[in-house]
C-alpha cells in the first residue's frame, strides 16, 4: 500500500540566531523541515519557501539539475533576498553611530531686509521717526559641531560595527539555508518521481496478473473470486499512482516556489540520487570543522560582542562630555563691504543626576547582554547536536537503504514465484495479490530510505557550515 514517508527528522536543525526550525509538511508526500531564522535577519521559515520568480516561461521543458535549482534558489530565494536587506539596513545603523563621533559642517546663507515700526515696539519719541529702514544686511557662514568626548557615543558605534557584521554573517548563513532547502525540495521531488516510476511498474505487472485470472476464470480453471481479488489489487494500484503522480506536481511546484522558476514552466529532474556511501565520520574533526565554519554561530558572537559594547555605553552615560562648537563667515550690508567674523566655543557636560534613568539603562543592557550570552552557549550546543544526529542519520540511513534493496529483491522474487505458481494451476493468486503489496511496501522502504539518506548527507553539510559544498557530500566522496 501507498502511504507516506516517516519523517524521522533526518535533516539537521538549520539553526541561524535564536532556534530550531519547525517541521512544516511539505505539499507532497514527504514531510519535509524548513530552516526558521530569526527576526534579526528580516526572514522567517516560510520566507525561504518563497521568492521572486524570475526569467520568462518557455513551451519548451526545462532540463533542472540540483546545480541549477541550487544557483537560481541563491539568487531569487526569499530568505536570501531579505536577509541581504536586512544586511544593507544595519550597514546604515553602523554610519549613523559613526556620523556622531565625526564632525557636523553646515553651511548657510542669509539676505535680510528689514523694515522697523517702532510704535509697535512701544517706542513713541517726539522729533524721532516712526519709521526705520529698510535696511538690510548679506551673511554667508560655515559652522561646525563636534563631540570631542563622548564615550558612550564611541560604544555605540562599536555596537553597531558587530551588529553589522552579525548581520553580514546571518546573510551568509541564509545562503547555507538555501542550499539545504533547495536541496531538500529537489530530492523530495526525486523521491515521488521514483515512487511514480515503481508504481507504474506495478500497475503494469498487476496488469498482467488480472488478465490472466481473467482469462483462467473464462476458461473455468480458476474461481470468480481470483478475478475480483487482482482487479481490486489492481485498481488500488491505479489509485495510488494517480496520488504519487499528483504529489510528485506539487512538489515540484514547491521547488520552483524556492528557486524563484514561474510556476507555468514545465521542467524535468535532470539529475537522479542514487545510493552512494559516505564513510568521512571522523567525530572529533566534524565538531572542530562545524565550530570553525559555523556562520550562525559566529553571528551570535558579533550578537553577544555589540551587547557587550552597548552594556558598556549605558554606563558611560555618566561620563562628562565635551562638545566644540565654532562658526566663520562674512557678514555686511552686501558682499562688497562685507567683513568676516567668527566665534568658538567648547561646552562640558558633567551629568549630575540623572540616576534613575541611567540605571534603567544599565539593568536593561545587563538583561539583554545575559540573554545574548545564554543563547550563545545554546547554539554552541546546538552545532554539537546538528552534527552528532546528521551524522547519526548518515549511519542508519545508510544500513536502510541496504536492508530496504535487498527487500525489494526478495520481493520481486516471491511476486515471481506466486506469479508461476498460479500460471501453473498450484495455487490461487491469493498469493500473488499479497506478493504484490510487499513488492509495493518494499518499494516504498526503498525510495524512503534513500531519500534520507541522501537528505541526511546534506543536513551533515549545513551542520559543519559547508552546505555551498553539497557535491562532495552527496557524491559520498
Amino acid at each position: 500500500m501507498f502511504s507516506r514517508f516517516p519523517w524521522n527528522n533526518p535533516i539537521v536543525s538549520a539553526t541561524s540566531l535564536l532556534a530550531l526550525g519547525a517541521l512544516i509538511c511539505a505539499p507532497g508526500g514527504l514531510a519535509a523541515q524548513t530552516p526558521q531564522v530569526p527576526n534579526a535577519t528580516g526572514a522567517t521559515a516560510s520566507s525561504f519557501q518563497g521568492s521572486v520568480p524570475q526569467g520568462e516561461v518557455s513551451a519548451n521543458p526545462l532540463d533542472l539539475t540540483l546545480d541549477d535549482a541550487i544557483q537560481r534558489g541563491l539568487k531569487n530565494n526569499l530568505g536570501v533576498i531579505l536577509s541581504g536587506t536586512q544586511t544593507a539596513a544595519a550597514r546604515g545603523q553602523r554610519l549613523s553611530q559613526l556620523q556622531a563621533l565625526l564632525p557636523t559642517v553646515d553651511a548657510s546663507g542669509t539676505e535680510a531686509l528689514n523694515q522697523v515700526y517702532l510704535p509697535a515696539e512701544g517706542l513713541r519719541i517726539p522729533g524721532f521717526p516712526t519709521m526705520i529702514g529698510p535696511f538690510g544686511f548679506v551673511d554667508i557662514r560655515a559652522s561646525l559641531t563636534w563631540s570631542l568626548v563622548n564615550v558612550a557615543s564611541m560604544r555605540n558605534y562599536l555596537a553597531a560595527k558587530h551588529n553589522f557584521a552579525a548581520a553580514d554573517l546571518t546573510a551568509q548563513n541564509a545562503r547555507e539555508l538555501v542550499v539545504l532547502t533547495v536541496g531538500n525540495a529537489y530530492l523530495l521531488a526525486l523521491a515521488d518521481e521514483s515512487l511514480v516510476s515503481s508504481f507504474e511498474a506495478q500497475v503494469a505487472t498487476s496488469k498482467i496478473s488480472l488478465d490472466q485470472a481473467s482469462a483462467n476464470h473464462q476458461a473455468g480453471t480458476a474461481p470468480k473470486i481470483d478475478e475480483l481479488r487482482a482487479r481490486v489489487d489492481y485498481q488500488s494500484l491505479q489509485q495510488q499512482l494517480i496520488e504519487a503522480k499528483n504529489s510528485l506536481e506539487k512538489d515540484k511546484l514547491a521547488l520552483a516556489r524556492t528557486i524563484g522558476l514561474p510556476l507555468a514552466q514545465s521542467f524535468n529532474l535532470a539529475d537522479k540520487a542514487p545510493f552512494s556511501v559516505f564513510d568521512q565520520l571522523d567525530l572529533d574533526a566534524a565538531l572542530k570543522q562545524a565550530h570553525a565554519n559555523r556562520k550562525d554561530l559566529a553571528a551570535m558572537v558579533e550578537q553577544v560582542k555589540a551587547s557587550q559594547e552597548q552594556r558598556k555605553a549605558a554606563t558611560d552615560m555618566r561620563l562628562p562630555t565635551i562638545t566644540a562648537k565654532a562658526d566663520y563667515g562674512v557678514i555686511g550690508v552686501n558682499l562688497g563691504t562685507s567683513h568676516g567674523t567668527g566665534d568658538a566655543s567648547g561646552t562640558l557636560i558633567v551629568p549630575l543626576f540623572d540616576e534613575f534613568a541611567l540605571r534603567g539603562q544599565a539593568q536593561e543592557a545587563q538583561a539583554e547582554l545575559d540573554t545574548m550570552q545564554a543563547r550563545l552557549s545554546d547554539q554552541n550546543a546546538q552545532v554539537d547536536a546538528d552534527v552528532r544526529d546528521a551524522l547519526l542519520d548518515i549511519v542508519a540511513a545508510g544500513k536502510q537503504v541496504e536492508v530496504a534493496r535487498s527487500s525489494v529483491e526478495l520481493a520481486g522474487e516471491a511476486l515471481s514465484e506466486a506469479q508461476q505458481r498460479y500460471a501453473n494451476g498450484v495455487s490461487d493468486n491469493l498469493a500473488v495479490s499479497q506478493a504484490e503489496q510487499s513488492v509495493a511496501q518494499a518499494n516504498d522502504q526503498y525510495v524512503s530510505s534513500l531519500y534520507r539518506h541522501n537528505i541526511a548527507k546534506l543536513s551533515l553539510a549545513r551542520a559543519l557550515g559547508a552546505a555551498e559544498n553539497y557535491k562532495i557530500y552527496l557524491g559520498g566522496k
